[in-house]
């Protein structure tokens, strides 16, 4: 992809003064793929992107007025270029404003030596995070949150110097435009070093303004069955969630592995997977255990009821603030309500077919993923009786997550009877009771126990029958 963006980019800007800076550098350095393209021209930029654009075949349009950015987009959404004018009148001058020294080399469009005044290469060969300069945290206080998302993203250490620098500068953070933030930190939750990224925001004190939400759980005591406080429980629920994104086999066993893979690598909303939403669900299932905390008389922790239902509600609370989707924030709002649904069927095991079926529509649209949450949820649950309470509820979730992979799809079937038809031929007004009578249809039909339309209404005539 990268190669297409950069002919394409060679071919309708030759002879500009030009070149390639930032990410693409940098990844080629890695080896890493990459899509995206930033460019820098010493003329202007709105030119260069239209023409592009018009040499390409695809659609260009303004990024920032401030900095004069445009961003072109490749057929088919292939790849895409930004285009920068050069800040500060030089190239050295722009290299010299950036974030990071591996975010800060260039080079020329039409070929020849990478520009690396800042020693970013050295840097990359060190899995070294460096600042250019302490005021490149001044410029934005977003680049502090940059810090950890490229330390977890490219497997990088921060110097110390850069760490210090960026600390002082966190408070700014709440300056910066939410949508901005968020983009950041889906990236941090993303990266397959999340817990590292995490903690690194932690070293920089940054969530408690980011997400303060899980900040506000450390020292957070649970009960007997809990082994760690609520903040290091949640981060343990993070990192056995991710471990089922990796390798679902391992715990659910082969006949689920594949089928779970897929389901957790579907794109969900965001630019993320159903499987990196997943995390945020982990990080923020707890969120109302503070408030809820209750106490036996001796002053023991009995637990935190109602934690679940308002626990929806600051999920839903932090994801507005952040400004993600309706989408995004109505799905991690269900996970945190439904979190201890599967919990619950263990003590009704072995589960009949309408049991599930109950469970099913109480959770759907979520039914596969807060599954998949609350496994996650007891593997890190290691206090008292742990091993045997683990047993059972893995034994409840094989038999429950064939079913709830396959849940949407029976969902979807048209109705052995429609409502309208049974009212008339039940005689019955359409109102609550045959939205009811309905339902009990359905659970009758997941059950095994009616397959037709005849079934449905015979058995509807004695439901009605028997008041």
């Amino acid at each position: 992809m990268t190669a297409q963006a950069l002919d394409a980019a060679r071919a309708a800007l030759a002879g500009e003064p030009a070149w390639v800076v930032g990410g693409a550098v940098r990844d080629a350095l890695l080896g890493r793929p990459t899509a995206d393209v930033d460019l820098v021209v010493a003329g202007d930029a709105r030119t260069a992107a239209r023409t592009l654009a018009r040499d390409a075949g695809g659609p260009a349009f303004e990024l920032s007025g401030e900095f004069g950015a445009w961003r072109v987009i490749g057929p088919g959404r292939r790849w895409q270029v930004d285009v920068t004018p050069l800040q500060g009148g030089s190239l050295s001058e722009d290299l010299a404003r950036r974030d990071f020294t591996i975010n800060a080399m260039a080079e020329p469009l039409a070929g020849g030596e990478v520009v690396d005044p800042h020693g970013g290469a050295q840097d990359l060969a060190a899995r070294r995070l460096r600042m250019v300069s302490p005021g490149c945290f001044d410029d934005d206080p977003l680049r502090v949150l940059r810090l950890a998302r490229f330390a977890s993203e490219l497997d990088l250490e921060p110097d110390p110097d850069t760490v210090v620098a960026a600390a002082q500068r966190a408070p700014r953070i709440v300056d910066v435009a939410a949508e901005r933030v968020f983009a950041e930190l889906k990236r941090v939750v993303a990266a397959d070093r999340v817990l590292d990224g995490l903690a690194l925001m932690d070293r920089l004190d940054l969530t408690r303004h980011v997400l303060p939400e899980l900040s506000g759980l450390r020292g957070v005591e649970q009960n007997r069955y809990h082994h760690l406080d609520v903040h290091d429980h949640t981060l343990e629920v993070l990192a056995e969630t991710v471990a089922l994104e990796r390798d679902p086999g391992a715990v659910l066993g082969p006949e689920l592995a594949e089928p779970i893979r897929d389901f957790l690598a579907q794109p969900f909303s965001d630019e993320l997977t159903r499987g990196e939403v997943l995390r945020f669900g982990a990080l923020l299932h707890d969120a109302a255990k503070p408030e809820t905390q209750a106490r036996h008389e001796d002053g023991s922790i009995l637990g935190f009821p109602g934690h679940a239902d308002l626990g929806a509600e600051r999920a839903r609370a932090a994801l507005t603030r952040l400004r993600t989707s309706e989408k995004l924030r109505a799905h991690v709002a269900l996970l945190a309500r439904h979190h201890l649904g599967l919990g619950y069927l263990v003590h009704k095991a072995p589960l009949d077919r309408r049991t599930i079926h109950q469970y099913l529509v109480r959770t759907a649209p979520v039914e596969v993923d807060v599954s998949l949450l609350s496994i996650a949820d007891r593997l890190a649950t290691r206090g008292r009786k742990a091993g045997e309470a683990i047993a059972k509820h893995l034994e409840v979730a094989r038999v429950v997550l064939p079913e709830a992979l396959d849940y949407a799809a029976f969902a979807a079937q048209p109705a052995l009877v429609r409502g309208d038809e049974l009212a008339r031929e039940l005689g019955i007004r359409p109102g609550p009771a045959l939205g009811a009578l309905l339902a009990q249809l359905e659970e009758a039909r997941f059950a095994g126990e009616i397959a037709t339309r005849d079934d449905a209404v015979a058995l509807a005539r004695r439901l009605v029958a028997e008041g």
